[in-house]
């Protein structure tokens, strides 16, 4: 398994509010977290930075190797999160801070990942790219309820706004799911500053081209730039490389 990561602050922002990592825990098993924060100020990139780092940490002191154990690690460990960060929140300087994350663990070509907010998963394989992710945002729920077409979601002025987050006030409810993957699978972990701006064609036509996963990486960074760079970019790329990784 070969991982590649990538953040820029794009075009448009002074600041990069995104935050990705790799830790790894005493069985040598691997999470790989990315993290798009949101408020004022610097509060974005601390709430993203610290839930990363919070959850981070306390993988990497488990010895879990399971998937019904990562997914009831996640179920707390992603609360207790939530309300460290909603904590700091209340702090003057950080006030209405909080975070998308996605977190993603790959056991013997079997993934389970933990999603809230409007960051991204995708898996390419063969001659298809399935998001493997529901936003956590008021226009996908709009789209969803047929009350909105997708041409009307890719516009619409609310698009931006998030329905979970870590640092909310009531307790998350992240989707928690299992994936098969097999030997030739590109995994995308993104934040939006990617998917708002490239297209899903253009994702995969970078995924499938000969060459090396990191110049894959910096390819993606540089389409959302050239397209606008309106939002912070981060993309973690995961390739299925041999048997067993």
């Amino acid at each position: 398994m070969k991982i590649s990561l990538l953040t820029n602050v794009g075009q448009k922002r002074s600041n990069n509010q995104d935050y990705v990592n790799v830790y790894t825990n005493k069985q040598g098993i691997q999470m790989i977290i990315l993290a798009d924060g949101m408020g004022g100020h610097r509060a974005g990139n601390i709430a993203s930075e610290l839930a990363a780092t919070a959850l981070g940490g306390a993988w990497v002191g488990t010895d879990l190797s399971d998937l019904n154990g990562v997914r009831e690690w996640f179920i707390v460990h992603l609360e207790e999160v939530n309300q460290t960060i909603r904590a700091k929140g209340q702090e003057e300087a950080y006030q209405g801070m909080g975070t998308t994350i996605e977190a993603v663990v790959i056991i013997d070509q079997q993934m389970i990942f933990a999603h809230i907010g409007d960051s991204r998963i995708h898996l390419v394989r063969g001659e298809e790219i399935l998001t493997l992710t529901n936003d956590h945002s008021l226009v996908n729920a709009l789209l969803r309820a047929g009350q909105i077409t997708p041409e009307e979601a890719a516009v619409h002025p609310q698009k931006n706004i998030i329905t979970q987050s870590l640092g909310q006030r009531d307790p998350v409810e992240p989707d928690i799911a299992i994936k098969t993957l097999e030997v030739g699978d590109y995994l995308v972990i993104n934040s939006d500053g990617l998917t708002n701006m490239v297209s899903q064609q253009d994702i995969y036509d970078i995924m499938v081209s000969e060459v090396s996963l990191d110049d894959k990486a910096e390819t993606l960074i540089r389409f959302a730039n050239n397209a606008g760079g309106l939002d912070n970019i981060t993309v973690a790329l995961v390739h299925i490389d041999q048997e067993g990784s």
